[in-house]
């Protein structure tokens, strides 16, 4: 299958992202979301990748001019995939919001259109159904910075056409990203299966007082263990409050523990409430641009 047009749902953080990444390989991309506001606020997103593609990937202007020409953005969800030969769906990490979304997109794609998802920690069974297509679904997850971080994680479910899973595999090496496929479904796939509890264990040493966000994250990254370049409070900042209250609001749900209750209300009370979710609002656990664990001294005595 010659994919050519690609259709993103979302256009909040890692959608955003998505969405950059595919047009800069070459693909012609639209980008829905519900309101214009979201799609400026992509837009505004867009003018940053650009800085960081030069910094990170050498990207040239001409290249980056491209990726801008490749992007349209709409409010209208039939029109969005008119023409899809795939979509990529980044709504909110919440069931039934993803449910309502596909049982809509289900009587308006043609009939062609591969379905993925880019859920972080829902199985593709949990709303396979409701897409209309089963054997044309399934999950193609991107870790937040896509073009420095550029893994993807493939995963299929029972019903899922294996001549699917092999299509997308083939369409993530064209937009620069090495795949990784997921052998059966599995809660968190690999990559949150391993992040997740790291997090959440940042997460409740601040909560009860062990440490602060620095010295927390400071201790990870000088460890033999850790990430030489960034620790969990950095990284929760770059994923964004909203995808991690969604993600803790899920844990909740499933099992009703005190720790999950304890940890979404930590967060809905510092950073939902007051409306600092990461980097997106210019505060969460740090302040920016320029966030302290940036600076030179960050790791200094």
């Amino acid at each position: 299958m010659d994919i050519k047009n690609v259709t993103v749902f979302g256009a909040g953080v890692l959608g955003a992202q998505i969405a950059f990444q595919t047009a800069f390989h070459g693909h012609k991309v639209t980008l829905y979301d519900i309101k214009d506001e979201f799609l400026e606020n992509a837009r505004k997103r867009f003018k940053n990748l650009r800085e960081s593609y030069k910094t990170d990937i050498d990207a040239t202007d001409e290249d980056l001019d491209n990726a801008f020409n490749n992007i349209s953005y709409t409010t209208n969800l039939a029109g969005s995939v008119a023409d899809a030969d795939i979509t990529i769906e980044a709504v909110p990490e919440n069931l039934e919001v993803k449910k309502e979304f596909y049982v809509k997109l289900s009587t308006l794609a043609p009939q062609k259109t591969i379905f993925c998802t880019n859920s972080s920690t829902l199985l593709p069974s949990d709303f396979a159904a409701e897409t209309g297509r089963p054997k044309k679904f399934l999950a193609l997850h991107f870790a937040n910075l896509v073009w420095k971080y550029n893994v993807v994680e493939i995963m299929g479910h029972a019903s899922t056409d294996p001549q699917n899973i092999e299509i997308i595999l083939a369409f993530a090496k064209t937009i620069g990203m090495v795949p990784v496929v997921i052998q059966k479904e599995n809660p968190g796939y690999i990559m949150n299966a391993l992040s997740v509890p790291w997090l959440m264990t940042a997460l409740d040493l601040l909560i009860d007082g062990v440490g602060d966000v620095e010295s927390i994250d400071k201790t990870w990254i000088l460890t033999p263990i850790g990430n030489r370049h960034i620790g969990p409070f950095a990284l929760l900042d770059i994923i964004g409050m909203t995808t991690a209250y969604n993600v803790i609001t899920n844990n909740v749900e499933k099992t009703g523990e005190n720790t999950w209750i304890k940890r979404k209300e930590f967060i809905r009370k510092n950073f939902i409430e007051p409306n600092k979710l990461g980097v997106s609002t210019g505060e969460g656990f740090y302040k920016y641009p320029n966030p302290s664990y940036e600076q030179d001294n960050f790791l200094k005595p």
